[in-house]
Formats: structure tokens, C-alpha cells, sequence
């Protein structure tokens, strides 16, 4: 019997090989669904996410907020908060940020009673000793499904 022996990979075959496989790996561990806001303040880093995202004008729409110190990136528990939007007729919707169970985490609920572009902030202070510190951003809208989208 003669058994037979593998050839061995080409050169260029294990380059490709080690440069898709790390490729395909990173891939598949990328966190699912939208990637979240990161904005900073002078001393803070704030990580912000909706649910539904982007949201819907009359449905309520959940923010997770994660605040972390800017240089050590330590999360910050134990702060106060809101959550505060005004869109461009000067319609206004607010929350308080309340203590998720995530170190460092924080929700409210804005429910926007029109589509559009809002401007959106977050005001943060880490304990009551401390200055609020803003972050701001613009949000689009989408319509309600309920009501026709007109161009």
C-alpha cells in the first residue's frame, strides 16, 4: 500500500487564509443592530441607543444611555440625569434618566408627537456635587405607520 501524502498549502493560499479568517471572525462578533451614539463632555463618555431605532413619531421610544468616565472609562453609577428633545415647530418631549441594571446605565422614554428632525440633548451630573454636563445631537424621525409618507 502506498499512502499517499497531502501537498502541502501554497504560500499564497495561507496568506489568504490568515487574512480572511481573522476578516470573517470579526464579522461575526460584530454587536447586532445599530451601532450606538458615542458623544463626550469634558469629563464623560455617554453611549446612547434607541429602541425602535431610528424612532417613530407617537410611539414611545426607549434610550439606553451609558455614561463612563472620559479617562478611565470606569462606568459612572449612582449619577441623575434627563433626556430632553424640541423639534423644529418647538414641540417638546423630556424624561428623567433612570438606573438601569447595567453598571453605568441609564433609560428614559421620549415620545415624539411629530416626524422630523429634533434636536435631542442628554444633561448628566454625577452626583449632586457636581455641574451637569450636555451632550446634543439631531434625531430624525420617522412618520407613524399609521400615516401616509408624502414627498
Amino acid at each position: 500500500m502506498n499512502p499517499r501524502r497531502l501537498a502541502a498549502p501554497s504560500a499564497p493560499a495561507v496568506l489568504i487564509a490568515a487574512a480572511v479568517v481573522p476578516l470573517a471572525v470579526m464579522i461575526a462578533c460584530e454587536p447586532q443592530g445599530p451601532r450606538p451614539l458615542r458623544l463626550f463632555t469634558d469629563n464623560l463618555q455617554v453611549l446612547i441607543t434607541s429602541e425602535p431605532s431610528p424612532p417613530v413619531a407617537r410611539e414611545a421610544t426607549l434610550y439606553k444611555v451609558i455614561v463612563r468616565d472620559r479617562e478611565t472609562r470606569e462606568p459612572i453609577d449612582g449619577g441623575e440625569g434627563r433626556i430632553f428633545a424640541t423639534s423644529r415647530d418647538q414641540a417638546n418631549t423630556w424624561d428623567v434618566l433612570t438606573p438601569g441594571p447595567e453598571l453605568g446605565s441609564y433609560y428614559g422614554r421620549l415620545r415624539y408627537i411629530t416626524s422630523g428632525e429634533w434636536a435631542v440633548a442628554i444633561q448628566f451630573r454625577r452626583d449632586s456635587t457636581r455641574p451637569l454636563e450636555r451632550v446634543d445631537w439631531y434625531q430624525e424621525v420617522r412618520p407613524p405607520t399609521d400615516e401616509p409618507v408624502t414627498y
